[in-house]
């Protein structure tokens, strides 16, 4: 049951603190929110910053939805060293020195991790093997292979160029870059990749996620403003995007009459808007009320998650 003073159902855009896991920040938001009906579309690491979106009661059904949407990440790659985990906090398992690494070189590797690619996504992920998380086989110290996804790439930007000396002495190169790619891409693996087809070896120091869809790190909460929002002395509930302007934001818009309205509410199927949409278009009544996702198949209209009737 929700307590007093806490907002409606919706979406709640969190700029995660580092050192803290996805399930962690969800946790968190069951408390503020009063329910246990809360998720989260696309984990963030630990390591990670940066845009998580939170579905709260209804709004966790749209959840599945906006995880198929482009991201954005702000990235430092360094190139010279390997780890375990493709990220800072694995073990170095190899070091080459990077110092004769050239900007062109950078740019030729850059362009092969570019568009629609194959990747196969690192072992420490969160991705199932026979019902068994790739991450809990490593620390089981299994061996294994996980097999290559396709994934696009949209843009794969270096903005800064930078020389530094690794703790054991390595030369290395870090990139200031920012990547704008499909959902499932991972960006442990780009820095991975782009160090093994340099020779050198690569892995991944910082990683901000600014974007997710249509919902931006400008608009997003920390977690200490939304306890603040919930438990503070100005207190006014807790901060969520209404369900309804959520849908609106991140998926096309389909506005039905009084009668449509009615025979949807009622399970009937209605002909396709025409939109020429590949996935769920958002539908609403003529009083601006939310009533459904739906995609447009074979003509009609059907229902991907109906939140009226």
């Amino acid at each position: 049951m929700k307590r007093k003073g806490t907002g409606p159902d919706g979406l709640v855009i969190v700029d995660k603190p580092e050192g803290i896991t996805s399930h962690g920040v969800v946790a968190k938001l069951r408390w503020l929110a009063g329910t246990r009906k809360v998720g989260h579309a696309g984990t963030l690491d630990p390591m990670a910053t940066g845009v998580l979106v939170i579905g709260v009661e209804r709004a966790t059904r749209l959840l599945g939805h906006l995880m198929l949407t482009a991201k954005t990440y702000e990235a430092t790659v360094r190139l010279g060293q390997t780890t375990v985990t493709d990220d800072r906090e694995g073990e170095v398992t190899s070091s080459t020195a990077a110092d004769g690494v050239t900007r062109e070189a950078v740019e030729a590797g850059i362009a092969l991790l570019t568009g629609e690619i194959m990747q196969v996504p690192s072992k420490v992920s969160a991705i199932k093997i026979d019902g068994k998380r790739s991450y809990a086989r490593v620390r089981e110290g299994e061996d294994f292979e996980l097999a290559a996804r396709p994934t696009t790439v949209h843009s794969f930007t270096v903005h800064e160029y930078r020389t530094a000396v690794a703790e054991d002495g390595t030369p290395v190169l870090d990139l200031d870059v920012t990547v704008e790619c499909s959902s499932g891409t991972y960006i442990r693996a780009l820095a991975r990749d782009l160090g093994a087809g340099l020779g050198v070896g690569g892995h991944l120091t910082a990683l901000r996620r600014t974007r997710v869809g249509p919902y931006g790190v400008e608009s997003a909460r920390t977690l200490e403003q939304l306890e603040e929002s919930v438990h503070g002395e100005a207190a006014t509930g807790l901060d969520v995007l209404p369900i309804g302007a959520a849908a609106a934001a991140a998926f096309p818009r389909w506005d039905l009459d009084a009668e449509q309205a009615k025979l949807l509410s009622h399970g009937a199927r209605l002909k396709a808007p025409g939109l020429g949409v590949d996935g769920p278009i958002a539908v609403f009544g003529p009083d601006d009320r939310f009533l459904a996702l739906v995609e447009e198949k074979g003509g009609q209209a059907k229902p991907v998650a109906v939140f009226v009737g």
